[in-house]
C-alpha cells in the first residue's frame, strides 16, 4: 500500500516525453525549412553569421529591417507541385500569415510564394522562391513606414519632380 503513491508519479514521468513529442509540431521559418527538407530530400544551407548580419542590417536601416532568416537549397532536383508547396508553407506558417503572391511557371520549375503577417507597426515577410534547381526561403521583419521614408530619396533622377507631365525628358 505504501508504494501506490509512486504510480501517479511514474505515469506523469512516462507521459511527459509523449506530450512533448506530440506538441513539438514545429512551425514558422524552421518548420517550413524542415518540411521542405523532409518532403524533397534536400538539405538547407544556412548562411553563416546570419544573426550578426541581421543585427547589422537592423542598425544600417535604423531598425527598418530585422529578424532576417535565410535558407538556401542547392541542387533541388525533385519536381515540385505548386499546390502542395503552397499548402505545406501555409500549414507551417500558421494563422495570421496571408499569401499575397503565388507565381508558378508552366513547367513548375520556377515558383514564388510571398506571405505577409502584421506585427504591430511592423510587417513580417516570408518568401519561398524556386528557380530551376535552387530554392531560397527568406523571412524578415520590416517597418514599412520607416523603409518608405528612407527609400523615398532613392527616386530615379529622371522622375524627380515629375508630377504627371508628358513624360518627355
Amino acid at each position: 500500500m505504501k508504494r501506490l503513491w509512486l504510480i501517479p508519479i511514474v505515469i506523469v514521468v512516462l507521459l511527459i516525453p509523449v506530450a512533448v513529442l506530440a506538441g513539438s509540431g514545429e512551425g514558422g521559418f524552421d518548420g517550413v525549412v524542415h518540411s521542405i527538407e523532409s518532403k524533397y530530400h534536400v538539405r538547407a544551407t544556412r548562411i553563416p553569421f546570419l544573426g550578426l548580419i541581421s543585427l547589422v542590417a537592423g542598425k544600417a536601416t535604423h531598425e527598418g529591417v530585422s529578424g532576417l532568416h535565410v535558407a538556401e537549397f542547392e541542387q533541388f532536383s525533385e519536381p515540385v507541385d505548386g499546390d502542395e508547396l503552397n499548402r505545406m508553407v501555409e500549414e507551417k506558417l500558421g494563422s495570421g500569415w496571408e499569401r499575397i503572391i503565388r507565381e508558378t511557371s508552366r513547367k513548375g520549375n520556377e515558383q514564388t510564394l510571398i506571405f505577409i503577417h502584421p506585427e504591430g507597426e511592423r510587417m513580417g515577410l516570408f518568401v519561398v522562391d524556386l528557380d530551376g534547381h535552387e530554392m531560397d526561403v527568406v523571412q524578415v521583419s520590416v517597418d514599412p513606414n520607416h523603409l518608405n521614408e528612407n527609400l523615398g530619396h532613392l527616386k530615379h533622377p529622371h522622375h524627380e519632380g515629375d508630377q504627371g507631365g508628358d513624360g518627355s525628358d
